[in-house]
């Protein structure tokens, strides 16, 4: 079968080779034949073989070659664009465009020109971070408060219906301020390293307040009410991205839901826990996968929805309706 492949003549091949020779017999005619300039022999070469390359891809035999590498990355069957999500809720992505609330009917609206958001409670409002500014937002865009602050990211909301903190750090160290933007306070000077908020009851902050050991801090009490030698702080994503060479895998438990030939980015979860979101950079692919491994979607053409350069960043799908 391999000798019957090579055989195989892709439409446009011949002409693609006669212009790559004539390149490069140009190249090589131009030179000067001086034995001391033999060394430079080789740069020509390459510099003519290159821009016989190029010339190649460029033609449409080229571009379709090209159309057919970039098939094999991804899902084959992907949508062109996002038309729905595949569970209820709302997702939030940040882009270079700003941040962007993803509705259920595929909807997208921008929010502003942030670089990190998170979730409130309840999905009622949103908390943005810009350079030098900590936002709290409503879904439709509307800013409810602002506060200043220098380098701010990492904002983390929690809390109850009727009360709220969100923590963030900035150049001073880990913050928090309550969720209507008042009372606003250092609690960890000088620090800048991962956090997380401690589910149930109570505001308790979780940091690394040095190698290899995890406080746990009490905001209403305002000093650390636990420290753990050898733990790690961990928000708890219910899946793992697992490398294989040059591939990856997402993990469930002990199960392998999906494997791609690239590599993955964190999954995010579905409200109810049904579906995964896994960012796919190389094949600019959204691939939702269901958690028992018995379904998969996708959705192309992912950065040019968000108006992005680089790939999207989910940050989170909240609160199924």
């Amino acid at each position: 079968m391999k000798h019957d492949l090579e055989r195989i003549e892709i439409p446009g091949e011949s002409e693609a080779r006669g212009r790559s020779w004539i390149v490069l017999e140009a190249a090589f005619g131009e030179r000067e034949p001086v034995e001391r300039r033999r060394k430079m022999l080789r740069p020509v070469i390459a510099v003519a073989v290159a821009a016989a390359l190029l010339a190649a891809i460029l033609s449409p035999p080229g571009r379709a070659v090209l159309d057919g590498l970039r098939e094999t990355v991804g899902i084959e069957r992907a949508q062109p664009a996002l038309f729905s999500l595949p569970a209820p809720g709302r997702l939030l992505v940040v882009s270079d465009a700003g941040v962007w609330i993803v509705q259920e009917d595929g909807a997208k609206r921008l929010l502003g020109r942030y670089r990190e958001a998170s979730w409130s409670p309840f999905g009622r409002f949103v908390v943005a971070a810009g350079a030098n500014e900590l936002a709290a937002l409503e879904p439709d865009g509307d800013v409810r408060w602002t506060l200043a602050r220098p380098g701010v990211r990492s904002p983390r909301w929690t809390g109850t219906e009727t009360d709220t903190r969100i923590a963030y750090v900035d150049r001073t160290g880990l913050r928090v301020v309550a969720g209507d933007g008042t009372g606003d306070r250092l609690v960890v000077a000088g620090y800048r390293g991962p956090f997380a908020w401690r589910p149930g009851k109570g505001f308790v902050l979780a940091h690394s307040d040095r190698p290899g050991r995890v406080s746990l801090y009490d905001v209403a009490a305002g000093k650390v009410i636990e420290r753990s030698a050898g733990g790690r702080v961990d928000a708890g994503e219910p899946a793992t991205i697992r490398r294989r060479g040059q591939g990856s895998e997402v993990v469930v438990g002990r199960r392998v839901v999906f494997r791609s030939a690239g590599q993955l980015d964190r999954p995010t979860a579905s409200p109810d826990g049904r579906w995964l979101l896994v960012p796919w950079p190389a094949a600019d692919q959204w691939v939702f996968v269901r958690t028992n491994g018995t379904g998969l979607r996708a959705a192309a053409n992912v950065a040019e929805q968000f108006r992005s350069r680089s790939f999207p960043r989910v940050e989170a799908w909240c609160c199924g309706s």
